[in-house]
């Protein structure tokens, strides 16, 4: 992709989905995620005038003398865009492939942060960690995000989304929103998802295509795996076929939705057919 033909790109995408985030998103999302008050700073010895229900008693009998907790006023906030670019993404039977849905709801979040004034990172993974740009401020950030989005190649096609997890934890020391997009055909991550829910605000945005859902019949058929880059020649007029894939679909989709709900993390399910803007404003309204 030439140049100009990227930059009319990010500026498509920008005017859309900045759009969005104007008139739509902004107040949801801060009230989503606003509002958390006062975060903890330090612990300092308690003086005259302190509120008494500060008082940390763990550190005070520690000590023999009281100590209060500080805390202070929680003025901006960091999101982290974790965004899955293997080879299943880019897959689409109607008018978007799946990666092209995920970048334009990744650039919607960010410009919906920014009008917050929080800081936003990127994270691309496959089964590795493929980019990571820290968390900063600003349009011109925001423009870099979606450039890397677009463009960006990667080197691995397969997926490990325990990695990702792993690599965010090492990363982001303090409490950070996450958005982990993915179509989450895979498993494994449950453990590692727990202890980041733990820590963090973790948000699953499942992006997929109807016809990943189901395979019809269509005879021999010549398929080739978007991860393993395998050919193979595949019976779709078998229904024994038909219905072990049907089975290995409905576990992995049943495992991310299973996985995000026990750990305290939000879940959304986005078909690339659907409107994502109905998606995500109804999880904003359900938060706030």
């Amino acid at each position: 992709m030439d140049t100009k033909e990227l930059l009319k790109k990010v500026r498509k995408i920008e005017i859309k989905t900045r759009r969005l985030s104007n008139h739509i998103f902004g107040g949801e999302y801060h009230s989503a995620f606003k509002g958390r008050g006062m975060t903890f700073s330090e612990v300092r010895q308690y003086q005259y005038g302190d509120d008494v229900r500060n008082i940390d008693w763990n550190v005070t009998a520690r000590y023999n003398e009281p100590h209060i907790k500080i805390f202070e006023e929680e003025r901006e906030l960091t999101m982290m865009l974790m965004v899955d670019v293997s080879g299943s993404e880019w897959f689409g039977t109607d008018t978007q492939f799946k990666n092209e849905v995920i970048t334009e709801i990744a650039a919607t979040l960010a410009f919906s942060a920014t009008q917050n004034n929080d800081k936003i990172g990127l994270i691309l993974f496959t089964d590795a960690i493929e980019l990571y740009i820290p968390p900063k401020k600003g349009r011109f950030h925001v423009l870099r995000i979606i450039r890397e989005l677009i463009e960006f190649k990667p080197k691995s096609t397969k997926t490990d989304i325990t990695q990702a997890i792993k690599f965010l934890s090492s990363v982001m020391k303090k409490k950070v929103i996450v958005f982990i997009l993915s179509d989450f055909i895979a498993d494994g991550y449950k453990q590692t998802l727990k202890i980041a829910a733990n820590k963090h605000d973790v948000t699953g945005i499942r992006v997929y295509d109807k016809r990943e859902e189901t395979i019809p019949n269509l005879g021999m058929v010549q398929m080739k795996d978007a991860e393993t880059g395998e050919n193979m020649l595949v019976h779709t007029g078998s229904k024994r076929m038909r219905t072990d894939y049907g089975k290995y679909y409905n576990e992995r989709v049943n495992y991310f939705k299973e996985t995000f709900t026990k750990s305290g993390a939000g879940a959304i399910d986005c078909r690339v057919d659907e409107s994502y803007v109905t998606k995500l404003l109804g999880y904003f309204k359900r938060r706030g």
